[in-house]
């Protein structure tokens, strides 16, 4: 055994041991399992919500596609910092209402706003089915960062089982309690390794930064500035949109935040992060470092840009920190997107079922469903074979489909209906997976619309399908009601 596998089995194991460790001194109810009993101060918010943004994504797909796509990736800073922007205005109010009624998930919220089983369990389903690529994301990357920093040692499928059997064990015991333990060293493994990488590579083979530009500008200006279709303006643009619209919707970002103390600790933290995420442009500068010192590498393995440098550039037992501090930002926002979709599933599927159940009962059943849901992440991770940010974008394509209804559920005068709620989702989802299976853009939608109209995201499709849907039904189901309500009245 290589001393870099060394290195990432003694992380995998704190990992595990601080997970397992984390429920010391405390009963486990389904609140406390899904929300910590909501008693999460300012640090432990924060890092969990930064765990959201430092992915195996930050690792493989940021450097990866840097590599490849040049300055389309900074899509990703760009809607994390609206994202975080949006949130200091109406985070604060779902988390008051939340406390208000006793709510653990995303599915209870809708399900209390708009007085409908049916649409918490369509919310549920939805929630699941988006985190499902973005759990595929985590076990690939998981996968290829043990594999390439044990210099082959482990294969990418073994590596992702193991990961997948630790992340699903120490979330079944503690829930979030081990995810914002982990969270801590994972962040801090990650501030020391990202900020040493973006840094170190540019001046060991350029002399600095803006060299390295330079020597990027010299054989591949393009990737430099957007492109004048596809990766363009148009779909930059749009997608910094959507996916801001998408962040505090994924369930993962819904639990966190109900987990908090106080809403004062959310704004303190829509205030902060922005300068946590600057850190993603050291992980920039290593993809476009990869660009000249690495021209060999096909732009098919972009996502092993960066351990690929890093094998080329230092020796083995700093590989091994390095593939540590990937593989915790791995499990740590594996860990608590496992944990919403089984408590969203729970809630809101299983409890609809077996109403009588107790809370135990319930808590047991979460746990089945973390193991069933890994199962399936695990069997997309060995046999999908999707580049990680289009996993991605098409994770926020679907849940961005209940943005409409939650926004306007904010409202004081919602005019939205159970009944338009839940037709604007069915229809929004229905669309984003048709586009998707397919490959169908706007461009093959409208092929005579100029070209900015064809490289907008077509997550727009789906969206307006979802609004215009939405709108529709609640308006016609209300005119009903109105008509049941006068025959009602005429009739006593």
């Amino acid at each position: 055994m290589n001393i870099s596998l060394i290195i990432i089995s003694l992380f995998l194991l704190l990992a595990l041991y601080l997970g397992i460790s984390s429920t010391r001194g405390k009963e486990m109810s389904m609140e406390q399992w899904t929300v910590g009993g909501r008693g999460f101060g300012t640090l432990f918010i924060f890092f969990l919500i930064a765990g959201e943004v430092y992915t195996t994504f930050t690792f493989l797909g940021g450097s990866g596609w840097t590599f490849t796509r040049g300055a389309a990736v900074y899509y990703v800073p760009a809607y994390i910092f609206l994202a975080y922007v949006l949130s200091y205005w109406f985070i604060p109010k779902i988390w008051k209402y939340c406390k208000e009624n006793n709510l653990i998930s995303q599915p209870d919220y809708f399900v209390s706003k708009y007085k409908s089983t049916a649409l918490g369990v369509l919310v549920a389903i939805v929630g699941c089915v988006a985190l499902i690529p973005y759990i595929v994301i985590q076990f690939k990357g998981l996968g290829i960062i043990v594999s390439q920093a044990s210099y082959g040692t482990i294969s990418p499928v073994v590596a992702s089982c193991i990961g997948a059997a630790v992340v699903a064990t120490y979330v079944m015991v503690s829930g979030i309690h081990g995810s914002a333990w982990t969270a801590i060293i994972k962040d801090f493994m990650i501030l020391i390794v990202v900020i040493f990488l973006g840094i170190y590579i540019p001046f060991h083979y350029f002399g600095g930064i803006k060299p390295m530009f330079e020597a990027v500008e010299m054989v591949k200006p393009e990737l430099l500035t957007l492109a004048d279709t596809g990766f363009s303006n148009s779909w930059f643009t749009s997608t910094v949109i959507f996916n801001a619209i998408g962040f505090y919707i994924l369930p993962t970002s819904f639990m966190v935040i109900l987990s908090a103390k106080s809403a004062k600790s959310l704004k303190k933290n829509a205030i902060t992060l922005p300068l946590y995420t600057i850190l993603l442009l050291f992980i920039f500068f290593v993809g476009f470092a990869a660009i000249t010192v690495i021209p060999e590498l096909d732009a098919a393995q972009g996502d092993l840009a960066l351990l690929t440098l890093a094998i080329k550039t230092f020796d083995p037992w700093v590989i091994g920190i390095i593939g540590a501090a990937g593989l915790l930002t791995a499990l740590v926002p594996c860990s608590v997107m496992l944990m919403s979709s089984a408590a969203g599933l729970t809630q809101n599927l299983y409890k609809v079922i077996v109403p009588k159940a107790s809370d135990k009962h319930l808590l047991t059943v979460s746990k089945l469903f973390i193991v069933i849901i890994s199962l399936i992440a695990l069997y997309f991770t060995i046999t999908g074979g999707e580049a990680m940010a289009i996993l991605n974008i098409m994770s926020y394509s679907l849940i961005v489909q209940l943005a409409p209804a939650l926004f306007l559920s904010i409202q004081r005068n919602n005019m939205i209906t159970k009944e338009g709620a839940f037709m604007g989702i069915v229809t929004g989802v229905i669309v984003v997976l048709v586009m998707t299976l397919k490959g169908i853009g706007i461009g093959d939608l409208l092929p005579q619309a100029p070209q900015w109209v064809q490289d907008i995201n077509g997550s727009f499709v789906a969206l307006t399908s979802n609004i215009i849907v939405m709108l529709i039904v609640s308006i016609v189901s209300r005119a009903f009601a109105s008509i049941k309500h006068t025959k009602l009245e005429e009739a006593k």
